[in-house]
């Protein structure tokens, strides 16, 4: 297929997410194509397991479209258009193509056209054999109107991308091309854009003149903008509505916050990789992978979203270096705040998103505060007072109208009255009065979240505040209900960058002078002065200790000493410390502490209350004691290449996650792992020197077990290596197990 459909519409209510009667449509002129080129192209499609409607019935065909058949094409996600020599000539043909484009234009329906051994200018300027036809028709229904009409839609249908089979071409490869490119559309996975998605389709119509994807070149677009103007939500529709019309596609979200992650970067690369080949792909590190990229996608041409890229010139060197590396026809698309990202890039085609006008912000907040249901006139001119210390900022409106959702005109003009004692410039400001009506427990989990969990696994910080009593499972609900937070398709948190800067600006504020005294610590010089000065005090709750790189410091654990009441202690790579770890307070509920040089782990004994214990790289060689974490549900030791033996876990009735993956000298579990009777993953890929998982071990109330380059294993739970299991195997199922990871195995 020689370029896009762009032009074939976006909407709110797009194809995207209506459901779909059929695959596809075909129309054709059965004295034509019936019993050769539209057959095959029919059984082809049926082959490939695409719904198609095909019109059987030709004898009965009277001068009018039946209703079923209108209907049929009403159902359709996609029609499919043979114009043979004869089409034009059949009228029923031709109020089929009329219905097709209505419906192309009220529904989102991609019509594609297929030039059966016809010149496709000869449609457009309706000439020879149409041209006759058409003649014909005018001098028999006598209807100038409606002749014009047909002549109207064939002009339209021209503009559409579709494919031209010339004579002396090979049917079969011709049939298969357009067999993959409508199995690529029917089988696109489409991104959730916006609940409420006001205004975003005059935007993408805009970037979609940017993009020109009917031209076979390369072009890099950025979309620019600041936080919470609506950068991603335009970027996610734009992508719905093209990505199926290149031969691979990705989306990468929330570049920054991933690229600081270990190993983050590579993760992008595996991720681009696997999406646009279809399969997945393993990268080791940063180089081998932009050499992958390079090798793999020259040729491709290919649909890439890099989504907030900040000013680290380095995320789009490794991810999309130069446009070259995709095959003619890439389109690459950059969201960011920052213009330097894109013009250090070389980034020429820049799309500047605009606020939304007077009108969008007044709908956004109108759906947000009442959710469709038309407001009286008296809340209509209280929104728009909310609307001028909002800005038409779509992230405030939203924020803000769910705030005011459910409450009465009192409440509202209370609420207003609040607004106009928070400057119009400070958005944090503004977002803060969502914040401001939520109850403490809601309040301490969105502080925690802001400071310390964004992308983190729901299920894992559910566990961990479930243990400082803030009773999450209610509360994240709470945060979500009112645009806070949200849970992206990895069940990972996420928080806008305007909602996490405005909780952190609440906890500096507790303290403004003295960072002793705050709640929740995390910039690296307020860490540095604490834990170096020896000021702690009881105020403090969490601690992360994540310096710049390349700015170490060496701290003394004792420290911790007057900190009884810190709850939350991560501790990056690039933290020394100096003597014993002699004391953490008994009131820590999560250790996470990644290449911690601790060999034991008997200093942490007493650390009675401790549920998440995380300490990846680590130099761990025994786990002697472990048993004393009675409370733990989250177990990460993975990557601990001294690690070879894991201990009796019995007295840990509510451990949910165990990580062991990475531990290449592991040679012994524990039995009593197989008993535990809450345990939802377990994680050993890559432990080279395990032979055996603990027989008792219980598939009922595992969901998730990774062995994946486990190739020592000689036993496998609930099977003993059926002969029939082949090594190329990824993923199968086993009793209630959803997921079994188990690839490379030299027995299998």
């Amino acid at each position: 297929m020689t370029s896009s459909m762009a032009s074939q519409g976006v909407s709110s209510s797009s194809s995207s997410t209506r459901r779909w009667t059929y695959d596809v449509f075909l129309s054709f002129r059965g004295e034509d194509t019936r019993h050769n080129f539209t057959a095959h192209l029919y059984h082809a499609l049926h082959m490939k397991g695409i719904n198609t409607f095909i019109d059987d019935d030709e004898v009965k065909r009277g001068e009018e479209i039946s209703p079923a058949l209108f209907k049929a094409i009403e159902e359709s996600k996609i029609s499919i258009v043979v114009f043979s020599q004869t089409y034009v000539s059949s009228t029923w043909c031709l109020d089929e193509l009329m219905k097709i484009f209505e419906c192309k234009e009220t529904n989102g329906q991609i019509v594609l056209p297929v030039f059966y051994k016809v010149d496709p200018s000869d449609v457009r300027n309706q000439k020879k054999s149409f041209e006759k036809a058409l003649v014909k028709h005018q001098e028999r229904f006598k209807d100038d109107i409606k002749v014009q009409r047909w002549k109207a839609t064939l002009t339209q249908v021209v503009n559409l991308s579709g494919w031209h089979l010339e004579n002396y071409e090979n049917e079969a490869k011709f049939i298969d091309n357009i067999v993959q490119n409508v199995s690529r559309i029917v089988n696109h996975t489409y991104l959730h854009v916006a609940k409420y998605p006001v205004g975003i389709e005059s935007r993408v119509q805009q970037i979609n003149s940017l993009l020109s994807i009917e031209m076979n070149d390369r072009r890099i677009i950025g979309i620019l903008g600041v936080g919470g103007i609506g950068k991603t939500t335009i970027a996610k529709a734009i992508y719905n509505l093209i990505a199926s019309r290149f031969e691979g596609s990705c989306f990468l979200a929330n570049i920054r916050e991933t690229s600081k992650q270990y190993l983050g970067l590579v993760q992008l690369q595996n991720t681009l990789l696997s999406k646009i080949l279809g399969h997945t792909v393993k990268v080791d590190n940063v180089d081998e992978g932009i050499i992958m990229i390079k090798k793999r996608l020259y040729s491709k041409r290919i649909l890439l979203i890099l989504d907030d890229a900040d000013d680290k010139l380095v995320q789009l060197d490794k991810l999309a270096g130069e446009v070259d590396w995709f095959g003619l026809g890439s389109r690459i698309i950059i969201t960011t705040r920052d213009n330097k990202v894109l013009t250090n890039h070389g980034v020429d085609l820049i799309y500047k998103v605009k606020e939304l006008d007077s009108n969008e912000a007044l709908e956004l907040i109108c759906w947000n505060a009442f959710k469709g249901e038309k407001p009286t006139d008296d809340f209509l001119k209280l929104m728009k007072h909310a609307i001028r210390y909002a800005g038409c900022l779509p992230l405030a409106l939203e924020v803000l109208g769910s705030d005011l959702h459910g409450k009465d005109i009192h409440q509202w003009k209370s609420a207003l009255d609040k607004y106009k004692k928070i400057p119009h410039t400070n958005i944090q400001e503004r977002l803060r009065i969502s914040y401001d009506g939520l109850h403490e427990n809601e309040k301490n989990i969105f502080l925690d979240i802001a400071c310390f969990f964004k992308g983190w696994q729901a299920n894992h910080v559910i566990k961990i505040l479930d243990s400082c009593d803030f009773f999450p499972v209610d509360g994240i609900k709470v945060l979500i209900e009112k645009s806070l937070i949200t849970i992206n398709m990895g069940k990972t948190l996420a928080m806008h960058d305007l909602l996490q800067d405005m909780g952190r600006e609440i906890v500096r504020q507790e303290s403004p002078e003295d960072p002793s005294k705050r709640s929740r610590l995390w910039f690296h010089k307020d860490v540095r002065y604490v834990l170096e000065e020896n000021v702690g005090t009881n105020k403090i709750q969490g601690i992360l200790i994540d310096l710049p790189e390349g700015n170490k410091m060496r701290l003394s654990f004792k420290a911790f000493k007057k900190m009884k009441r810190l709850r939350l202690l991560m501790v990056n790579p690039n933290a020394r410390f100096s003597g014993r770890l002699d004391f953490l307070p008994n009131e820590l509920r999560l250790l996470d502490w990644h290449e911690c040089p601790l060999e034991s782990l008997s200093s942490i004994f007493h650390v009675e209350n401790l549920t998440a214990l995380r300490m990846p790289r680590s130099h761990l060689k025994g786990l002697e004691g472990i048993e004393n974490f009675q409370s733990m549900t989250i177990m990460d030791f993975s990557y601990c290449e001294f690690l070879k033996i894991f201990p009796d876990v019995s007295r840990i009735p509510n451990l949910v996650d165990l990580r062991l993956d990475g531990c290449t000298n592991l040679v012994e579990i524990h039995h009593s792992v197989g008993f535990l009777d809450k345990l939802v993953s377990l994680s050993l890929g890559e432990c080279y020197n395990l032979s055996n998982i603990p027989r008792s071990l219980k598939l009922k109330s595992l969901k998730y077990l990774f062995v994946e380059g486990c190739s020592r294993l000689n036993y496998f739970p609930g099977m003993l290596l059926l002969p029939s299991l082949h090594a190329s195997k990824d993923l199968f199922a086993c009793g209630d197990l959803m997921w079994i990871i188990a690839s490379n195995f030299e027995k299998f």
